[in-house]
């Protein structure tokens, strides 16, 4: 019997599995496919769901305004982006990145800001990165999911 499996299930499974189970799939598919990309790598939502084990297709629902959407798949582009680093909201020392937009003239990306000693931010905390290259990459390779998040679509 043959088993057939989408990429990103593929994916899921290694990062859902034991210890046992990942080096089973690593000697099936070869640890290759499992190696993390560069974060510069993550060109698309698509590119970001795989890195996941995300199937994109399931991501959005039908009834998700359009903010909502981009809202959704901005989490998963941050998260893949910073290749599971995770802020850590209780530590005061540890810098955490957005990215500001300049909305004013279109949807301009403007610059990174840092925080070490508050949760404020324009983007939300689950859209923050650990360093400003991440952030500065983010904002200028997905500025337009950022502008369908942060801007009022008819």
């Amino acid at each position: 019997m043959k088993l057939k499996l989408k990429r990103s299930e593929v994916k899921r499974l290694h990062i859902e599995s034991t210890e046992w189970g990942r080096k089973v799939l690593e000697e099936s598919v070869g640890e290759e496919f499992f190696k993390k990309r560069n974060f510069d790598d993550i060109k698309t939502f698509e590119d970001a769901c795989e890195e996941l084990g995300i199937d994109p297709e399931t991501v959005i629902q039908e009834n998700d305004t359009p903010d909502e959407a981009a809202y959704k798949k901005l989490k998963i582009v941050v998260t893949a982006i910073n290749q599971g680093w995770v802020p850590d909201w209780d530590n005061k020392s540890q810098y955490k990145y957005w990215p500001w937009f300049n909305l004013s003239s279109g949807s301009g990306f403007s610059d990174s800001s840092s925080v070490y000693n508050s949760a404020f931010t324009t983007v939300g905390s689950r859209l923050c990165f650990e360093s400003e290259e991440k952030s500065n990459y983010a904002a200028k390779q997905f500025n337009e999911l950022y502008k369908q998040f942060l801007t009022i679509n008819n």
